[in-house]
């Protein structure tokens, strides 16, 4: 029972990244909710035939800790609805943090959910470069493109975790096979993140491909001299490539960093700093910060505010789960250290997914 527990756990991680591209609508939802349903259906069973259970680390406790504190938000919330939804979700992500210290034993176990992710990237990416080539998509002169059911500031986001990631897998893999995939996510992943055009996506794929560089560097001088080999071709293929309204839109980052309002974002993140130093410690409820500051508006741009405003400034539940996760490497073989540290930096990233609506598995 726990290998078939431990084999939707998996299917459930690589659907994630792309599980608003398959959605089978109520009551059943999308593709990870499914798959997350399926896992709980025989971890259960799994964990009372073993008549036992993980003692849970530090980490757990203060994921645990933290939801309870957003569940008291409830008392003083300026919109009982959201948040009481919104607690629902982060209920469903503590189960993901369960369901990861539970049955992810070993190092090994890290590297399969590190594939899972990387895997569940390629579908993404795949999916962003099909809608480009779309002819729907064609006929109507888009400049931004997504994966169907997906948004695009999201998808590039979920690209650009992707990066640190399929880096250490080529550090630490074994297998030609695995190595040449999460290799090749590098320049595909760039690809869908600049079709996405994302211009927040963008940048933070600058930061992640250069951090990923970085660490494939590092005591390997032939990956240099061939990296910098296929980087012309790459980037002329990009130019020919990327439509050229997609390119100018990207192009468009200096010049908001230099006198524009980052497309309203400097306004919802003043307007949600105001709110924050208003209510340091108990906020405004979890889930309220963008109607509090601003009203409707993008929520791809109240991220910050979301996050700032929040109750007690809490991380999101996916950061506290990968850091969970981390935690409980503490012993193993000598390249869980590094795997660590490469998983607490990608998990910075993953702050963003606090301003989702729903949980991965709601």
């Amino acid at each position: 029972m726990r290998t078939a527990a431990w084999a939707l756990l998996l299917i459930f991680v690589f659907a994630i990244p792309w599980e608003y591209s398959l959605d089978l609508g109520h009551p059943l939802g999308n593709a990870a909710r499914i798959a997350g349903l399926l896992v709980l259906l025989a971890a259960i069973p799994a964990m009372l035939q073993a008549g036992r259970m993980r003692t849970p680390g530090a980490f757990w406790w203060f994921t645990l800790a933290l939801y309870l504190w957003l569940c008291c938000s409830y008392l003083w919330t300026i919109d009982a609805a959201a948040t009481l939804a919104r607690m629902r979700g982060y209920f469903q992500e503590i189960m993901i943090v369960w369901l990861v210290w539970e049955f992810a034993d070993s190092p090994a176990d890290l590297r399969s959910l590190l594939r899972a992710t990387v895997g569940g990237s390629w579908v993404l990416a795949i999916l962003t470069i099909a809608a480009f080539h779309s002819p729907e998509a064609i006929a109507a002169g888009q400049i931004r493109f997504v994966a169907y059911g997906q948004d695009a500031n999201e998808v590039a986001r979920f690209l650009d975790l992707g990066f640190p990631l399929a880096a250490l897998l080529v550090n630490c893999e074994r297998r030609l096979a695995w190595r040449l995939m999460a290799l090749g996510f590098l320049p595909l992943g760039l690809v869908a993140v600049l079709l996405t055009a994302s211009r927040g996506g963008f940048i933070a794929a600058i930061v992640a491909l250069g951090g990923s560089a970085a660490l494939l560097a590092r005591g390997h001088a032939r990956r240099v001299v061939a990296a910098v080999l296929a980087l012309p071709p790459f980037l002329a293929a990009l130019w020919f490539i990327i439509p050229s309204g997609t390119l100018g839109r990207v192009a468009t980052i200096p010049e908001q960093l230099r006198g524009g309002d980052l497309n309203q974002r400097l306004n919802i993140w003043s307007a949600g700093w105001r709110a924050f130093t208003q209510a340091t410690c108990c906020a405004l409820g979890v889930s309220n910060a963008r109607p509090a500051a601003v009203g409707a508006v993008d929520s791809a741009h109240c991220v910050g505010c979301n996050v700032a405003s929040r109750d007690c400034r809490g991380e999101s539940h996916d950061v506290a789960a990968f850091r969970a996760d981390c935690d409980c490497r503490a012993a193993g073989e000598g390249g869980s250290t590094r795997a660590r540290q490469i998983l607490l930096r990608s998990a910075r990233v993953l702050f963003v997914r606090s301003a989702r609506s729903s949980a991965s598995v709601g």
